[in-house]
């Protein structure tokens, strides 16, 4: 096994950024690549003009790619935010008013991963209040990722770089994953596993992958020191991924690693360009 034998896709909110949005779609084509996933474009507007969303999907289309994922309106990001379904006031407001326009926009595009980031901690607000407005707006999240055939994410971040937000573990984020499940009687909840993210936590991947992975919706990856690609770190990526493969996941691997200060079609070097198509 190794990179050869999983299905990438590439993050076009961290990758091709030095494009604008609308171009993005055919660079990773050009790159080789068939599949996309995105960070909420719209980082202002959780409800953006019809005309920005068609534009958006037609880029998609024309570029012949498919999205594969979707982050749901999660404030700015990149940026001060890590999500706002968990925020009291207007930022949970805004998540729901996104929920139909993303489960929307996912659908039209055949996407079927939603990703609903949890959100940081609020000074003089009890986390407790947090945790049950997270559950409210998660649920109502579920529900309509269930309506279009779709599974909700759940992601654990890392704690030096996201010193708020409470979902630094994978066990953590696994729990939010069986309350939404149980809350909800649909089971489409799933653990989103950035390698990235749970290595900078610390946190044995061999045994994160060996206790989550038949409850793994998504994996994401970047090497680790530096969040570049793989090569440029020293994670064993290779082997992870295949030990993935063997505990049964066979979905995609998203390419959420930095460029750094070459231009992004330069840093798949790594990955031959016949690898890179999905199969």
């Amino acid at each position: 096994m190794g990179f050869a034998d999983q299905r990438f896709n590439v993050n076009l909110s961290i990758l091709f950024t030095e494009l604008p949005l609308l171009e993005r779609p055919a660079a990773a084509a050009a790159a080789g690549f068939t599949a996309v996933e995105l960070w909420w474009p719209w980082v202002d507007s959780p409800t953006p003009e019809q005309s920005e969303l068609d534009a958006l999907k037609k880029a998609i289309e024309d570029a012949g790619v498919r999205l594969t994922g979707l982050n749901f309106y999660a404030g700015q990001l990149p940026g001060p935010d890590r999500g706002a379904l968990s925020v009291p006031g207007e930022e949970s407001e805004r998540f729901r008013a996104n929920i139909d326009v993303a489960a929307g926009f996912a659908a039209a595009l055949g996407c079927t991963a939603l990703n609903a980031l949890y959100g940081n901690r609020v000074e003089g607000v009890d986390p407790a209040e947090q945790d049950a407005l997270a559950l409210e707006n998660l649920v109502l999240a579920a529900r309509a990722a269930d309506r279009i055939g779709a599974i909700l994410l759940i992601e654990a971040l890392n704690q030096p770089e996201s010193p708020l937000y409470p979902l630094v573990s994978a066990p953590a984020a696994i729990g939010i994953v069986d309350k939404v499940n149980e809350a909800t009687g649909l089971g489409n909840a799933r653990f989103l596993m950035d390698l990235y993210h749970l290595s900078m936590n610390g946190e044995d991947l061999p045994s994160v992958i060996e206790q989550y992975a038949a409850r793994t919706g998504h994996v994401q990856i970047a090497d680790n020191p530096g969040r570049g690609a793989p090569g440029t770190g020293s994670l064993p990526l290779e082997e992870l991924l295949d030990q993935l493969g063997k505990a049964g996941y066979d979905g995609w691997v998203g390419l959420e690693y930095k460029a750094g200060d070459r231009p992004s079609a330069e840093s798949f070097e790594w990955l031959p360009r016949d690898a890179r198509a999905a199969r």
